[in-house]
């Protein structure tokens, strides 16, 4: 896998921007998908190995993550890998900007597909990105994992945010860390999403390491020692910040048309909606679920919305049918701990179901779900055969709605 974009003449140009979930699996599956004599895959990309961000509380608590590079993961698939942060998209004159620590490059595609995903989300608290920790990447879980271990015994540690991160975060580190006191501010009750079972757990999980729950309480600022509530402060030494995503920025600055959250708006297909050589997956795009309902940011939609735009690009330029892949949930699966978890079986739309699977065996399960996220980009078609088809229709340029009709 060589750095940098290259092109044969006629190659038909796709250029992937981001290798989290979403953009590793997409990226493997053109490659496998397409004949790299007719088509020229770029990976783009700040970071040379794969990050497993459903690990990231691992990775905070001192616990070493098996290293996944990219060079390995993608050896003879043809996928070129451009070591580069992405800075600018021009939608209308299909660019990107990326900049690495030698240069700033305009990289020139015939599809984009978009999957710079997301990063936390501060909501505006004040003293939160000053003051806060956040896990939502490595460079954050490993600022967190430095921090952790210069506490001592004793200190406080607030984990703020009762979803799925927060959670996970609140439990690994009391259970690492059972010296610690260790509290989670939740907006609503805990896990007031989850069934009754499922919630039941979750509350004994808590109890048995030690953590001090408030419940109904919401964040209103951060500062170095104490966390601002509508409850009263909270002492904390460590503020970990886990209030949900915020998608890259860079999509909304553009011609793209997306949502007020910055999500690009596309079809089934994954396709823009604005710009039709444009596909978005993961985090960055919204994407609508069972009940016409927004998918939500997670692991869980990366890779079917991957799948599905692999597979319509594929099918565009090889002339052939393009699939539709159900897009639904099944369940949510949440680690407490190395020891304990929690799977919720869940409808469709992400529902709660009444079952829920819960303790040892859900910590394995849920461990086995994570080692098969990691498999999945680097198996994109699930380990079944496939057949590099040529691409035999080249889409002429499709002209673009003015910049006016872009929201």
């Amino acid at each position: 896998m060589q750095d940098g974009q290259h092109r044969s003449h006629g190659q038909h140009r796709v250029i992937v921007v981001g290798a989290g979930y979403a953009g590793a699996i997409a990226a493997g599956r053109l490659a496998r998908r397409l004949r790299s004599e007719d088509v020229a895959i770029t990976l783009v990309n700040a970071e040379p190995d794969f990050v497993e961000r459903v690990r990231m509380h691992q990775l905070a608590v001192g616990q070493e993550l098996r290293p996944r590079p990219f060079s390995e993961m993608f050896a003879g698939t043809g996928v070129r890998l451009r070591l580069a942060r992405v800075t600018a998209v021009d939608a209308d004159r299909r660019t990107i900007t990326v900049t690495d620590e030698q240069a700033t490059e305009e990289l020139t595609y015939d599809t984009l597909v978009y999957a710079l995903g997301s990063t936390w989300n501060t909501h505006g608290v004040p003293g939160t990105a000053e003051h806060a920790h956040d896990i939502a990447g490595r460079p954050g879980a490993l600022r967190l994992r430095e921090r952790l271990a210069a506490l001592a015994a004793g200190e406080p540690v607030v984990v703020v945010g009762g979803g799925l991160t927060g959670l996970e975060a609140a439990t690994e580190i009391a259970e690492m860390r059972p010296d610690l006191d260790v509290a989670l501010a939740a907006r609503g009750a805990l896990g007031d999403w989850l069934s009754p079972k499922g919630r039941r757990h979750l509350r004994e999980v808590c109890d048995k390491l030690g953590i001090t729950v408030h419940e109904h309480t919401t964040a209103t600022a951060v500062s170095a020692d104490h966390v601002t509530t509508t409850a009263g402060d909270i002492p904390a030494s460590v503020t970990i910040w886990t209030t949900g995503f915020a998608v890259h920025p860079i999509a909304q600055a553009t011609a793209l048309q997306t949502d007020a959250m910055g999500r690009i708006e596309v079809d089934a297909t994954m396709r823009s909606l604005s710009h039709p050589d444009v596909y978005a997956i993961g985090d960055a795009a919204l994407v609508m679920g069972p009940g016409d309902k927004p998918l939500r940011m997670a692991c869980a939609t990366g890779g079917p919305t991957a799948w599905q735009a692999a597979d319509a690009i594929a099918a565009r330029l090889t002339g052939t049918k393009s699939p539709t892949i159900p897009l639904r949930y099944f369940n949510q699966c949440i680690s407490l701990g190395r020891k304990e978890g929690l799977i919720q079986y869940v409808t469709a739309d992400d529902q709660s179901r009444s079952a829920a699977l819960t303790g040892r065996l859900a910590a394995l399960y849920k461990e086995l779900v994570c080692k098969g996220a990691a498999w999945a980009v680097a198996n994109p078609t699930l380990g079944l055969p496939t057949r590099r088809r040529g691409v035999i229709q080249r889409p002429a340029p499709v002209p673009h709605p003015t910049t006016a009709n872009a929201g």
